[in-house]
């Protein structure tokens, strides 16, 4: 019987189902922030999010039924049990803040299409090495941060008054929102040497360190995608060899 249950959730219909419902929940989610949609179908709202959330029950439910404690070895697994079980936590009035996280449900999809799981496990197996990054850009931020408090907190305090607000604007600086005639060009009015600063720090925090995170991520996602289809291939050829003995048998059998 949990042979048939675990059988029949590995279908490719089941999934792309299972899929569809997560999708289709999300859009139900979304009506339910339009105060005019909820007005007048409101209660047609509230009961196909609950024909979703049953569906995402029944599902986890029958997951626990054909692999029993194996179903918390596979962290995909654990990772859908919590989202819904966030779901199923009451909503009361001092609680509300729960009813907006049911839009976690959405986060399924993760788990759900194959694609979006790589680019999930490439993420995590970068993160190592993303720590050891962020700490050179803390580091860059917080010498950067002191010499532009130093250099600029007297003349432009709004901006770099104290260490808090030096970090925040060479953090607006890094992403290139506004620094130039926003930040930059201004100082630079005062102080025309400032760009001495800003631009070897855009040099080494934009171009060089968030693309070395960039560089990080993308290879971690080439090895789950390389160690993906070696599963595969793995698994197809023990399939081959399985059937080969198969056929080896009855031959045996038969001479």
């Amino acid at each position: 019987m949990r042979e048939t249950v675990a059988e029949f959730l590995s279908r490719p219909k089941v999934r792309y189902f299972i899929l569809g419902v997560i999708m289709f929940n999300a859009v139900i989610l979304g009506l339910e922030t339009s105060g005019t949609i909820t007005a007048k179908f409101g209660g047609l709202i509230e009961a196909l999010d609950t024909a979703c959330l049953t569906v995402f029950v029944v599902e986890i439910a029958a997951k626990l039924f054909a692999h029993r404690l194996k179903f918390f070895r596979d962290g995909w697994n654990i990772f859908d049990f919590v989202i819904v079980g966030i779901a199923l936590v009451p909503a009361a009035e001092a609680i509300s803040v729960l009813r907006a996280m049911r839009i976690l449900r959405v986060l399924r999809v993760l788990s759900a299409a194959p694609s979006l799981r790589r680019v999930v496990e490439g993420f995590v197996r970068a993160l190592p090495g993303m720590g050891s990054v962020f700490l050179l850009m803390a580091i860059i931020f917080y010498i950067g941060s002191v010499m532009a408090t130093k250099l600029f907190g007297q003349t432009f305090p709004e901006w770099f008054g104290t260490l808090g607000l030096s970090a925040y604007s060479l953090f607006q600086i890094m992403t290139l929102e506004s620094w130039s005639m926003g930040i930059v060009r201004p100082v630079m009015e005062v102080q025309p040497y400032a760009w001495a600063f800003f631009v070897p720090f855009i040099m080494v925090t934009t171009f060089a360190v968030v693309n070395l995170v960039v560089g990080l991520i993308v290879n971690s996602m080439q090895d789950a995608h390389e160690q993906e289809a070696n599963d595969q291939t793995d698994e197809y050829r023990d399939q081959v060899l399985t059937r080969l003995a198969a056929i080896e048998a009855k031959l045996s059998d038969k001479a």
